[in-house]
């Protein structure tokens, strides 16, 4: 493709992804099928600008505000081209010429914007604070309360790239055997830093190249999942129950810790998920692994077998604000339909239901991938001054490799303190039955 071309390609995707309410990377991968013409290294390319301007969407669209011009895709796009890679306009008139598969002419309005913007730079002293770091209205109270001081270098790491994190699947490989692997396809990478089975990508590269992805001997998921993963600590033989599986990511890593032995079951409220989940487990070659579909949080499923289970993770639906760099359209999606406040609400909801599923003396873990105080330190001690039957364990005790989590006793990952994605984990333990030698408490 020459630089038109792939310009008009790229105003394609963003105006896809504008239309169509799905999450981008959902998008992406639809919009690429049905152009495998595209080679690798301009689908880099492609991609690498849209992500660009999916990270600078506010201010893109501050500056078009300033000048009475519309936010849609080719307004944000000629804006980039003037504001982030310095284009003049005679520049980007020989960009959008009209040819065939190019963008069209430039209006003359559009070249008066051009001229207007020629010389500044994307960020402006005059920009509001949330504007200049991409924070949205609905997340900037709680953040800024969160974070206090490191709220600006938080969110400057949100806007910079997610790397590339793999799992190994001990039921099949060992860690050292495919590091050894990646190298021979001539793959720069290294041991996870805090994950035990995790791997590092060092560049970016089409996923096609990696055979061991399609073998299930690695799965793709960022090293902060796999820590909430390993906090489950689910032994050969349990019976552990992953609430709100999704497509399976932690379940897998769950059923692997067990050695393939004992009873997983995956259950959600999308069979659609569940369905992709089950050929994961089945390419991981795991076969201690079941799906139960709910018909919500309180299924009778969850009364029938109250109590029956060792471990059991909560991986409530959250607002996402951790994933904000891996998935930067997700900061302007509403986080709920009906706010924040419902998503609350249904989290307490999910984890009052699971935690009935927990057996005396068994573990419930409780994850989101939020950065939010209500959905997470809030959530939990809701819980546990509404059940007192559960107590909090310290991080140091389950994970003391873990160092610098950004809570006290709970698992907190930030992309700026630990290169993850935002998690957060709490490990609750119900208390054990009373043994027939021992008076019961009251």
């Amino acid at each position: 493709m020459n630089p038109s071309v792939r310009l008009q390609a790229t105003l394609e995707l963003v105006q896809e992804i504008d239309h169509v309410a799905r999450p981008v990377d959902a998008v992406v991968s639809a919009w690429f099928r049905t152009r495998r013409y595209i080679d690798d290294r301009d689908r880099g390319l492609i991609l690498q600008t849209v992500y660009s301007l999916l990270r600078h969407h506010a201010r893109l669209g501050w500056w078009l505000e300033g000048q009475g011009r519309e936010d849609v895709p080719r307004n944000r796009l000629i804006a980039w081209l003037a504001l982030k890679e310095g284009r003049t306009v005679d520049q980007v008139k020989n960009l959008f010429n009209g040819a065939k598969f190019s963008p069209a002419v430039l209006s003359e309005r559009e070249q008066a914007l051009l001229a207007k913007l020629e010389g500044h730079a994307i960020d402006h002293p005059a920009m509001p604070e949330e504007v200049r770091l991409e924070c949205p209205d609905w997340a900037a109270d709680a953040l800024r309360a969160r974070f206090g001081e490191a709220f600006a270098g938080e969110m400057a790491a949100m806007l910079t790239a997610a790397p590339l994190d793999l799992r190994v699947n001990p039921v099949k490989a060992t860690r050292d055997d495919m590091l050894r692997a990646l190298k021979g396809f001539g793959v720069k990478a290294e041991a996870s830093a805090l994950a035990p089975f995790g791997i590092r990508v060092d560049e970016r590269l089409s996923l096609a190249r990696l055979p061991m992805l399609k073998s299930g001997e690695v799965e793709i998921q960022d090293e902060g999942s796999q820590l909430v993963a390993l906090l489950v600590e689910a032994k050969p033989g349990e019976r552990v129950v992953d609430f709100c599986a999704g497509a399976g990511g932690k379940t897998l890593a769950i059923a692997a810790q067990m050695d393939n032995r004992g009873h997983v079951i995956a259950c959600d409220v999308s069979e659609g998920r569940l369905k992709r989940g089950a050929e994961r487990f089945r390419r991981a070659g795991l076969h201690n692994i079941q799906t139960r579909l709910l018909a919500s949080e309180t299924d009778k499923w969850v009364k029938r077998h109250k109590g029956g289970f060792d471990r059991v993770l909560v991986d409530a639906p959250c607002s996402g604000t951790g994933t904000w760099r891996r998935n930067p359209d997700a900061r302007w999606r509403s986080p709920e339909e009906k706010g924040l406040d419902a998503l609350v609400d249904m989290q307490g909801r999910i984890l009052a239901s699971a935690a009935r599923l927990v057996k005396p003396g068994g573990r419930l873990v409780y994850a989101t991938c939020s950065m939010l105080p209500q959905e997470n330190e809030d959530q939990v001690a809701a819980f546990l001054e509404a059940h007192p039957g559960f107590k909090a364990v310290p991080l140091d005790e389950v994970a003391p490799q873990v160092k610098n989590s950004a809570h006290p006793e709970y698992l907190a990952l930030t992309p700026s303190r630990h290169d993850t994605d935002g998690f957060f984990a709490a490990v609750m333990q119900r208390e054990a039955a009373p043994t027939p030698d021992a008076p019961a408490t009251s």
